[in-house]
């Protein structure tokens, strides 16, 4: 379990004012010219050598990317951008963040500004999140105010400044090119890559986009030590995480856990338990409602990082945790998230626009049971026609919550259709 001297979210439930001063006493803003005084090389160094790996669902190194970015300009500005669109179900971790410690955030955009010589950083914000969007356009106030933005930020002689910029609520512009195209004034819709957002991004520039969670643990991370970071977790699974665990819990909640954590434990200790014991638990869905669902007797020893999950045909994705009871239609559950994708889909790849509303239809038929056991099949190849057939990964997004409903709940379908079809014959 972590210990308190090792969170970074010291005002994680608001219990403190998410204001500059109060900020600063938590430790933000401590050093900070010093820090950026340390090089570009050395930051990003530190960030490799913490383990540091994407906070938004790929996981993907954050050093290693930040790396990418042109050394040298050939006359573009470059451009760090800040995915707070958090339109993944069940993740709620971000908004919490941004409302109640802005200026984690801000710092980190500092910084990794600075690390990869960009002249400014853009915080997409999903436009439902309201509240939060004044937390942090309040804070960038406060910082301009107190000389951390804009021109000589922190006396470091590094101009750089950040702003918020409102989305219109889509669930695809949390995908990193959607989310250019969208910044750009575009239709929401995935960029083929290559060419990559490092190379050619927003406006046709240099450009990273990072999760808010990724950039907002930075500073701790180089203030306290890349050895300190990557001695929490397992190796390749380092450090520490925001777990929102939702659902059949008796006390759902936001919580900062080590990686690495067992599930059992994470939802014992913080959430409570499940609703009517451990015995009562049925499924588990371990990382937002885009990764494959892991029954009972998975997640009894099951520990949360990605490797860990991977090797059970799961992902740690946002670690959205969404806990299912024994009340639950896991069909219906699962029809009601191939609906979401359904709706979200961009439209722009045929498998996707195409699959998606056929796999709605079908599990929604499923639900009753009013099919052919051997559409079961027939909707498991077309999850596989569709997944890794498109450009970003909704596809994958919409198969892979079908993909594991009948890699462990099959029975429970094919028994649904013998059901309707003895009724049927009364």
């Amino acid at each position: 379990m972590l210990a308190d001297k090792d969170r970074i979210f010291t005002n994680l439930y608001g219990f403190q004012s998410p204001g500059i001063d109060a900020a600063m006493k938590r430790g933000d803003w401590d050093g900070t010219k010093a820090l950026i005084a340390k090089g570009q090389d050395w930051i990003i160094s530190e960030m490799k050598e913490s383990g540091l790996r994407g906070r938004g669902g790929a996981g993907f190194p954050t050093g290693l990317k930040w790396s990418f970015m042109p050394k040298e300009s050939d006359g573009r500005p470059s451009y760090l951008v800040v995915n707070a669109d958090e339109g993944e179900p069940g993740t709620c971790k971000d908004r919490d963040l941004m409302r109640h410690d802005p200026h984690k955030l801000l710092e980190g955009c500092l910084i990794a500004g600075f690390a990869m010589r960009a002249v400014a950083a853009y915080i997409y914000i999903r436009g439902e999140f309201i509240r939060e969007a004044e937390a942090l356009e309040q804070a960038i106030d406060e910082a301009r105010a107190k000389g951390f933005l804009g021109k000589n930020a922190c006396g470091s002689g590094y101009d750089f400044d950040i702003f918020v910029h409102r989305g219109a609520g889509a669930y695809i512009c949390g995908e990193e090119t959607a989310l250019i195209e969208s910044l750009e004034g575009k239709k929401g819709q995935p960029r083929l890559k290559p060419p990559f957002p490092a190379n050619v991004g927003v406006w046709g520039c240099p450009t990273t986009v990072n999760n808010v969670e990724s950039i907002a643990v930075a500073p701790t991370i180089l203030r306290r030590g890349a050895a300190w970071f990557s001695g929490l977790g397992r190796p390749n699974n380092t450090g520490t995480k925001v777990f929102s665990i939702s659902g059949h819990v008796n006390n759902p909640c936001n919580v900062e856990e080590e990686m690495g954590i067992p599930l059992k434990e994470l939802i014992e200790k913080h959430a409570g338990g499940v609703r009517g014991g451990w015995d009562n638990l049925l499924a588990i869905i371990p990382g937002g409602s885009s990764v494959p669902m892991l029954p009972k007797h998975i997640c009894d020893t099951v520990l949360m990082d990605f490797d860990s999950l991977r090797e059970h045909q799961s992902g740690l994705g946002t670690a959205a945790v969404i806990v299912m009871d024994k009340s639950t239609d896991l069909v219906k559950a699962i029809a009601r998230l191939a609906e979401f994708y359904k709706h979200e889909s961009c439209g722009q790849c045929t498998p996707c626009r195409e699959g998606t509303g056929w796999m709605w239809r079908v599990m929604e038929r499923l639900v009753t049971g009013n099919a052919e056991k051997s559409e079961i099949d027939t909707l498991l190849n077309v999850t596989k026609q569709i997944e890794g057939h498109t450009i970003c990964a909704l596809g994958d997004a919409a198969a892979w919550p079908i993909q594991g409903l009948m890699r462990h709940f099959r029975d429970e379908v094919e028994n649904r259709i013998d059901t309707y079809r003895a009724q049927a014959a009364e």
